[in-house]
Formats: C-alpha cells, sequence, structure tokens
C-alpha cells in the first residue's frame, strides 16, 4: 500500500480508537465492561449486506451481550475498503465487510472468482460457496497476512446492458464496455472483440449517456440504485461473471476469543450470510420490477455461445495463474 494510504489508515485508526473509547462509557458515565468490537462496511445501511451485518450483532449481543458490544461503522464513514483492511490488519478494527477482488492483494486465491463462466449458473455458486472445504481454502489463504475469512455474501451475476440489444457475443463485436480494472475483466472483454475501458463506477452513467462507452457489465441493481436504467434500455442474462462479498477478521480478535466465544461467533457468522443472501435476492427481484417500469427489457440468450468465445480466455488465465488450477478443478467437482 502506498504511504498515503497507510498515512490516511492511521490517521483514521487513531480517530476510531477515540470514537470507540467514548463509546465504552455509558450515559451516566460510567466506564463499560464490555468489550467493544468494531465492523466496517462501505455500504449502507439499506444493504443487503448491512442488514447481515445487523443480524450478527443482535444475535452475539443477546448471546453474550454481557461480555461484547457490536459497533457497525457503515457509508466507509471510516475510509474505502482500502483503509479498512489496512485498519483491520493492525488490529484497529475487528471485522470488515469487502467486495473478494479487493482481498486480490493479499492472496492469488480470489482472482478464481473473476475467470469467466467459472461456475454453471449462480445456484451453482452458492452450492460452491456452502461447501465448507471449498470456503476453508478461500478463507485461510490471507491468514499470513493477519486477515481471516469468516462469512461470504453474494454479490450478484454479472451481465452486459446497453443501448443496444444484446443476443449474440457477435453484439458485442466492436463495442466500448466499462469493466473494473483486472487482468480477468479486461480480457474477458478482450475474447468477445471488444474494447475494455477500465473506470469507476461512479462515472459509469455519465460515460454511457454521452457514449464515452458503449455498455456496461454489473448486477441488475446498477439498473436502479446509479440509474443506469434511465440511459441503456436493453440488459442481457449473459451470466459471464459471478462474484462474492467477503466478511473478514483480524486473525488476533478471533484468537483472543475463548472456546464458547468463538461458537457463538461462528453461528452469527452463519446468520450474517444467510441473512445477508436472503436479502439480496428479495432486492434483485424489487429492482428488476423497477428496472421493467423504467422501460428496461430483459433479453435471455443462449450463454452456451457467449461461453463458448470465452474458452481461450479462462484457460489462458489458469496458464498465466497456475496456482488457480487446484481451486478451478475443485469448483467443477463440486457444481457438476
Amino acid at each position: 500500500m502506498k504511504k498515503k494510504n497507510k498515512f490516511t489508515a492511521i490517521i483514521l485508526g487513531l480517530s476510531l480508537m477515540i470514537l470507540l473509547a467514548g463509546c465504552s462509557a455509558s450515559a451516566n458515565g460510567a466506564v463499560s465492561s464490555k468489550r467493544i468490537i468494531s465492523v466496517a462496511t462501505v455500504q449502507p445501511e439499506n444493504h443487503a449486506i448491512y442488514l447481515g451485518l445487523n443480524a450478527f450483532k443482535e444475535y452475539v449481543e443477546e448471546e453474550m451481550g454481557d461480555k461484547f458490544e457490536i459497533k457497525l461503522f457503515t457509508n466507509g464513514v471510516i475510509g474505502g475498503n482500502s483503509e479498512a483492511l489496512e485498519l483491520l490488519q493492525m488490529g484497529s478494527l475487528d471485522l470488515v465487510a469487502t467486495s473478494g477482488s479487493n482481498l486480490e492483494a493479499f492472496a492469488n486465491e480470489y482472482k478464481i472468482f473473476g475467470l469467466p463462466y467459472l461456475f454453471n449458473d449462480e445456484a451453482s455458486f452458492r452450492k460452491v460457496m456452502n461447501d465448507e472445504e471449498f470456503t476453508d481454502i478461500i478463507y485461510n489463504s490471507t491468514a499470513d497476512k493477519g486477515i481471516q475469512g469468516v462469512a461470504w455474501f453474494s454479490n450478484g451475476v454479472n451481465n452486459f446492458y446497453a443501448s443496444k440489444k444484446i443476443e449474440t457475443p457477435e453484439d458485442l463485436k466492436g463495442l466500448k464496455i466499462r469493466v473494473q480494472s483486472s487482468e480477468a475483466n479486461v480480457k474477458l472483454v478482450q475474447g468477445f472483440d471488444a474494447a475494455a475501458v477500465v473506470m469507476a463506477y461512479g462515472e459509469v452513467y455519465t460515460a454511457l449517456q454521452n457514449r464515452v462507452i458503449d455498455a456496461g457489465t454489473n448486477p441488475e441493481m446498477a439498473l436502479v440504485d446509479m440509474k443506469h436504467g434511465e440511459v441503456v434500455k436493453y440488459y442481457s442474462r449473459t451470466e459471464h461473471q459471478i462474484f462474492t462479498d467477503m466478511l473478514v477478521a483480524n486473525t488476533d480478535f478471533l484468537d483472543s476469543l475463548s472456546t464458547e466465544e468463538r461458537e457463538v461467533f461462528q453461528d452469527g457468522f452463519k446468520l450474517s450470510s444467510q441473512v445477508a443472501n436472503e436479502a439480496w435476492d428479495k432486492r434483485i427481484t424489487e429492482v428488476t420490477e423497477e428496472a421493467t417500469e423504467m422501460g428496461v427489457e430483459f433479453i435471455t440468450v443462449d450463454k452456451g455461445l457467449f461461453e463458448e468465445m470465452q474458452k481461450p480466455v479462462k484457460e489462458e488465465l489458469l496458464i498465466s495463474n497456475p496456482d488457480l488450477q487446484p481451486l478451478y478443478d475443485k469448483i467443477q467437482q463440486i457444481q457438476n
């Protein structure tokens, strides 16, 4: 991490410690004996991840409220994902909810989720993520960096959307498509003979509106939450990538828990995943209805045609990242 980011993380950490110290005092000025557990997310309080984290908070406090108080910091109030992960490593935060892609910097294992058509469908993705042998590999991959995975959250299915209909792979040829910065994302778009444009999420609306880009690739949420459905009217269910968000913990924090406490927290982590994923599914249904009312047409495509074009891309990415091959093989074994 750059020195500037480290300095920012240290300042945020000091501010957070002051804030937590203030939280430890009761209304009458007495100092609470409860241990404060700090949890950070960039998501707002109406997001599925927040609902999952709040369920975790309520469960732990109900079971062990005499020992622990869970503090949730939302909306990136203590910094973005990079700063939050830095604070987690420093021990200033106990838990952070973040996208799996942000953890690629700490472990190559997270790059597996960027492979095109890694999963057969979203049901297969969840089957794999509910396999503890697989998730343990992912969770433990960052442990040597002081970061331990403890839960996962559905982050939706990436599909293409544009101002023109995309019904076959040929319809993508020559288009300028916005992607997040990653080798897999760029190669995926290039595999469709299109141009990959790396761009911040917040810039996509204006870029689509002004034809700086022709298409985006995101879950349905972008159509409504980011209002992309105002400027593009066709959403094609190509299902080319399925990502995950993660809840990660500071390893020293986990090690400090007793066996009894650890069991309660583990149950809370599982509950957070369950609640968040159910909320995500409900929101996807709502968003699809809202986008349809905005005039967006949802297109069902022959996914096999798109997947066939991505086979060379997938093979190239596996060859260039040989450590991913065992993970890829395990995923195929679980889902097929």
